[in-house]
């Protein structure tokens, strides 16, 4: 019988912690907030915070396993009028900076369902899986371990830092992380 990696309880741990501060970053702010843009070029923190739960739903519900994410379960493409398998990725700005998105504390209830959904998964992971290559774009093959280090936690606490500087920019506390 397989067991689980210490590395999959430690990438568990870290994406248990992105999603959660994510949800907690955003849940305070009203709707201008949400949608607030520091720069003309950037996205919003709704965007941002969006992004960072659909990749991580995504890549380990569909990606990795080809099973239907907590965006379709819940059926909040549709409830918020919101792309059905989009996630953000290489999407063109004036489309991002287009979307709008529900209260506050709805998008961060997802991020919290999205955490309560994959890290047991994670952390369940063996050796062998976390060393199965998967194809997601745009970057190619990789490692299962590589894609939720570098994708889901790396790239994701990228854009928990914006969300971070948005916040301050606009008054309110920063995550203190």
């Amino acid at each position: 019988m397989a067991t689980s990696s210490s590395m999959a309880v430690f990438l568990a741990k870290y994406t248990d912690r992105l999603l959660n501060t994510t949800a907690r970053a955003i849940e305070d702010l009203s709707l201008g907030e949400l949608h607030f843009r520091a720069h003309a070029e950037m996205n919003s923190i709704g965007f941002e915070a969006w992004h960072i739960a659909r990749t991580a739903d995504n890549l380990v519900h569909f990606a990795f396993e080809r099973q239907q994410p907590v965006w379709l379960q819940q059926g909040l493409d549709k409830a918020w009028n919101l792309p059905k398998a989009d996630q953000g990725t290489g999407m063109e700005g004036a489309t991002a900076h287009e979307l709008r998105f529900p209260e506050a504390t709805l998008l961060a209830r997802y991020a919290r369902d999205v955490a309560a959904a994959i890290v047991p998964r994670i952390e369940a992971m063996t050796d062998e899986y976390l060393a199965t290559t998967t194809t997601i774009r745009p970057q190619g093959e990789m490692a299962r371990l590589d894609i939720i280090a570098q994708v889901v936690v790396i790239h994701g606490n990228n854009h928990l830092g914006q969300v971070n500087l948005s916040r301050t920019l606009q008054g309110k506390s920063g995550l203190g992380f």
